[in-house]
C-alpha cells in the first residue's frame, strides 16, 4: 500500500539523515546513487511526512529519464522462461503472453480465471483500465496444472507479492546470464516482460489503440513509446481499437 511503502521510503532517509532537518534530507537525495523515478519516489514520501509534520520545504524537481525502457530479445525471454522452476516459469510465462504487470499478478485470484475461454480478466491496476488477456495454450495448460495441484479459495491470491517475486526473479536473471555469458540479460527487469508484450504486439498490428487496450493505459501518451522503439512511421498507425473480446482475439 502506499502507507507501507512510505514508511519504507522514510526508514531509508532516516538512516543517513535526520528526518525533521530539511536541508539533510536535501543532500541525502541529491547525492544517492539510484535512477531517477526511484529518487523521485523517495521525495515523494518525505513530502508526505513534511505536510504531515507542518515542516516547510520545498521539493526538487527530478528530472525523468526520456530513455526507451530495456526491451528483451525473443531470445533472452525465453533463455529465462526455461531456466525458471515451474511456478516462476508460469508466473513468466503469463507476463510474456499478457503484458501483466507484476502488481496485477501478485493479485490475481480465481475469480479472475475463466479457464475455459484461456483468459485472465484483470481488474485495474495503479488507476488503469481492466482488461480481459488471452494466454497461450502452453501457458494456460501451466495454469491449468498449478490450479490443479494447489488448494486456492475462490478470493485467494495464487501467486507470490511482488516483493518475493521480484528476489526470485533477480537470482534467476543473474544464474541465466552467467550460464549463458550474456550480461545484458542482468538489464531484464520483471517489468520488462510487459515492455517486451506491448513491442510485439505493435510490432505485429501497428495498431497503438490496441496496444493501449490491453496494456490498461488510461493515457495514450503512455502507449507512445512502443512505437518509437519499433520505429514506425506515424502515418503506418492503425486508429482503431476492437470493440468486442472475440474482435480483440481474433488472428490478424
Amino acid at each position: 500500500t502506499t502507507i507501507e511503502v512510505t514508511v519504507r521510503r522514510l526508514r531509508l532517509i532516516a538512516t543517513s539523515s535526520n528526518l525533521d532537518n530539511t536541508e539533510e534530507v536535501t543532500k541525502f537525495l541529491s547525492d544517492r546513487e539510484a535512477k531517477n523515478s526511484y529518487i523521485e519516489s523517495l521525495a515523494n514520501a518525505y513530502f508526505r511526512y513534511t505536510k504531515y509534520n507542518n515542516i516547510d520545504w520545498e521539493q526538487p524537481i527530478i528530472k525523468r529519464s526520456s530513455q526507451p525502457p530495456y526491451v528483451p530479445t525473443t531470445e533472452e525471454i525465453t533463455a529465462l522462461v526455461s531456466d525458471a522452476g515451474k511456478k516462476y516459469s508460469l508466473i513468466l510465462s503469463i507476463m510474456k503472453d499478457t503484458g501483466m504487470r507484476p502488481i496485477e499478478i501478485e493479485r490475481t485470484n480465481l475469480k479472475w480465471l475463466d479457464l475455459n475461454r484461456g483468459t485472465i480478466n484483470v481488474e485495474t491496476a495503479k488507476h488503469g483500465n481492466g482488461r480481459s488477456l488471452k494466454l497461450k495454450d502452453h501457458t494456460l495448460a501451466m495454469l491449468k496444472e498449478y490450479i490443479g495441484s494447489n488448494t486456492f479459495n475462490l478470493n485467494d491470491n495464487i501467486f507470490p507479492k511482488v516483493k518475493t517475486m521480484r528476489r526470485v526473479f533477480t537470482t534467476l536473471r543473474t544464474r541465466t546470464a552467467n550460464k549463458l555469458k550474456r550480461p545484458e540479460i542482468r538489464k531484464i527487469s520483471m517489468y520488462s516482460f510487459r515492455h517486451y508484450f506491448a513491442t510485439m504486439l505493435y510490432h505485429k498490428t501497428k495498431d497503438i489503440l490496441l496496444v493501449k487496450q490491453q496494456l490498461g493505459h488510461k493515457r495514450i501518451e503512455n502507449t507512445l513509446i512502443y512505437t518509437h522503439i519499433v520505429n514506425f512511421r506515424e502515418d503506418d498507425y492503425i486508429a482503431r481499437t476492437a470493440t468486442t473480446k472475440e474482435e480483440t482475439f481474433q488472428e490478424r
